[in-house]
């Protein structure tokens, strides 16, 4: 009967030991702290997804802009208005974070303090990616050049097919795809930003008629100049000039775009030697040098 009586009594304590813990707890408090928390992190939510896209707005705004103004490519522009609009997301999403987990209590300083080491680390591994973004970037707001343009890049010389921020594309006149980690581009030489030097040399023997000669080549310059708007300047007629091999040239020059001197070249070249041959002055043929291997 004791132990029956004993059993009763431990049952019926439990629920009362229970029962003045839950009402010692502080319900108003915590339903309290809970809409505070559940509030600030929608206040937080909805103020930086605001910012987020007032700062998108802007950026694409003043992209728009400047590209109007400054007429840039439209390649470098939005290779460049793509990284600047990442690079406002991730700032933007770090300081969000940030002020979530601090809203929620979490040590968001030691959580930084720890991370720094193994962000060293993974630094040191990522330093040639990180060069090579650098370099591109820097690259793009320099505008050295643009996709379609002609360049030597070190050893490498050709047409650039692509332009991002890690590699760059050319592909040379053999045909050979080159891709080039942006960091290892130091020295840019861009033959597509200038006008272009078209120089013809004429081999003549230093006994020609040289007024004949001008004259000659003043009537083609006049009849084909006109038909070729790609001529920038001239053409300027040098005159006679000896050459290192002692021989004697006959020399015009004159600027034509880029991508265009090779044809321009070939082409008043053919047209001077056709006159010359009918006015009755002969184009010699430069002498060529054989020397025998040892």
């Amino acid at each position: 009967m004791t132990g029956m009586m004993f059993t009763a009594t431990t049952v019926t304590e439990q629920p009362n030991v229970w029962l003045r813990y839950f009402k010692t707890i502080n319900w108003d408090k915590i339903a309290g702290t809970l809409i505070d928390k559940v509030l600030s992190l929608l206040f937080f939510s909805i103020l930086f997804l605001a910012l987020y896209r007032l700062g998108q707005f802007a950026i694409n705004r003043a992209f728009k802009s400047y590209q109007r103004r400054a007429h840039l490519s439209g390649t470098r522009v939005k290779t460049i208005h793509t990284l600047s609009r990442n690079l406002f997301f991730y700032f933007v999403l770090f300081f969000y974070f940030y002020a979530i987990l601090s809203t929620l209590g979490v040590p968001v300083g030691t959580l930084l303090a720890g991370a720094g080491v193994a962000g060293l680390a993974i630094g040191f591994g990522a330093q040639g990616f990180v060069n090579d973004v650098v370099t591109g970037f820097f690259i793009l707001l320099e505008a050295q050049f643009d996709v379609g343009d002609i360049v030597k890049l070190g050893k490498i010389s050709g047409t650039v097919t692509s332009l991002g921020l890690r590699t760059t594309v050319v592909k040379s006149y053999d045909g050979t795809v080159n891709f080039i980690p942006n960091r290892n581009i130091t020295i840019v030489s861009n033959l597509s930003r200038s006008n272009m030097q078209v120089l013809i040399k004429l081999p003549l023997e230093p006994t020609v008629d040289l007024n004949l000669v001008r004259k000659t080549i003043e009537q083609v310059n006049t009849d084909l100049v006109p038909k070729f708007s790609t001529i920038t300047e001239g053409p300027d007629i040098l005159g006679l000039t000896e050459d290192q091999n002692g021989t004697f040239t006959y020399q015009v020059l004159f600027y034509a775009e880029n991508g265009e001197q090779l044809s321009l070249q070939r082409t008043f070249l053919a047209a001077y030697i056709a006159a010359l041959n009918s006015a009755g002055i002969h184009v010699t043929t430069p002498p060529i040098n054989l020397q025998a291997g040892s």
